[in-house]
């Protein structure tokens, strides 16, 4: 596609040779479910050959073995993202036999590189002390909640997006430079509360530090060994090609130096490529034309073919798989925070021009890395 012959066929003898020897339940092949039980609630539907479909279940059937599932702390603008939800979400991840990925933003609302704002709860503390016992016992009060209904997730995120710093009364534009040593003491108050989890329990929640785009994390995830993180088990980034400078040879290389620097398992936990251009509602789009990549044309099988090069890209670089986020956000009459309907229609797994159909993307959960 877009690589030259030579780059092709080296990746491929190197793939040839270097995949197999992953196991295969080290991958982590999946997607972020956040917003599928807001959708059917408001009458949405997911189709193969005009059948509806569960799309917990019908994912792990086509080769998905995890779902990614957002919490937000106390939100006052919708009834989702909530303990009470992810309840439901991972109870369907469990049936359809899914792994969880619990996503805690530690906050009320969406935390990203530009935003990371403290909860409501949280926002009169003034001492530190206070606020990273804050951070500990609401990671280990979640998870100890979720265990006492058998709901335990197998991996858990410290934030969502950190590039920023957490737990702020402003954005991250307001906000003044990055404090490190406050970051890190926040980062390992959560991580000490999974640890503690674990020992009390003697489960085995593995943790992810996520930060968005490889184009800064080299220099990110030395500062925080730098402020003395404390050991978690992954490396997550977000990779949006759109908004980074690396194409997927550099972004090969940025992998393989991260993982050989720090020594973690790394996964892509968010990526997103249109198979359309079209709107069907009046929430914006948040992928346009811009998105577009050279070698991979704006359509479902433009979209296929850059999951799969992608797909080949990590797991030739070491890491251990991709997570796409929101594959199942169709349109809906459903309200977000900027309009009425959804904002990555025209990027999820479904044909928003035929009754929500299932698109050849899915074919990207299969084992085989190239078909």
């Amino acid at each position: 596609m877009a690589y030259s012959l030579k780059y092709l066929l080296f990746s491929f003898l190197f793939l040839s040779c270097s995949l197999n020897t992953k196991p295969e339940d080290d991958l982590l092949l999946g997607g972020d479910f956040s917003y599928v039980n807001e959708l059917e609630d408001c009458g949405a539907s997911f189709k193969e050959n005009g059948a509806n479909i569960d799309p917990y279940e019908f994912f792990s059937q086509k080769g998905a073995n995890i779902s990614r599932i957002r919490l937000w702390h106390s939100p006052d603008w919708t009834s989702y993202s909530t303990l009470s939800d992810i309840k439901k979400s991972i109870r369907r991840n469990k049936n359809a036999k899914l792994q969880t990925l619990l996503d805690l933003h530690y906050s009320d609302t969406w935390a990203d590189p530009a935003h990371q704002i403290i909860p409501k709860a949280w926002a009169n503390i003034t001492d530190e002390t206070t606020l990273l016992d804050s951070v500990y016992q609401y990671t280990l009060n979640t998870l100890q909640a979720l265990n006492r209904e058998e709901l335990f997730p197998e991996f858990i995120q410290i934030g969502n997006e950190i590039n920023s710093e957490m737990l702020m009364h402003k954005p991250a534009s307001e906000s003044g430079p990055m404090n490190w040593p406050r970051q890190v003491k926040i980062l390992n108050a959560g991580l000490r509360a999974v640890a503690d989890f674990n020992q009390q329990t003697g489960k085995k929640v593995q943790t992810f530090i996520h930060a968005a785009q490889p184009d800064e994390s080299f220099e990110y995830f030395q500062n925080l060994v730098k402020n003395g993180i404390s050991d978690y088990d992954y490396i997550g980034l977000s990779y949006y090609p759109q908004w980074s400078k690396f194409d997927l040879a550099q972004l090969q290389t940025k992998i393989e130096s991260l993982i050989a620097t720090h020594k973690k398992k790394l996964v892509i936990l968010e990526t997103g490529y249109p198979h359309s251009l079209i709107n069907v509602d009046s929430a914006n789009n948040v992928l346009t034309k811009t998105s577009e990549l050279k070698g991979y044309n704006i359509s479902p099988d433009g979209q296929l073919s850059f999951l799969i090069d992608l797909k080949k890209t990590v797991l030739a670089a070491g890491a251990n798989g991709i997570i796409y986020w929101e594959p199942a956000w169709v349109s809906s009459p459903c309200k977000t925070r900027w309009g009425t309907g959804s904002h990555w229609e025209n990027a999820s797994f479904f044909d928003e021009k035929n009754n929500n159909e299932i698109l050849p993307a899915i074919q990207f959960f299969k084992n085989n890395v190239f078909n």
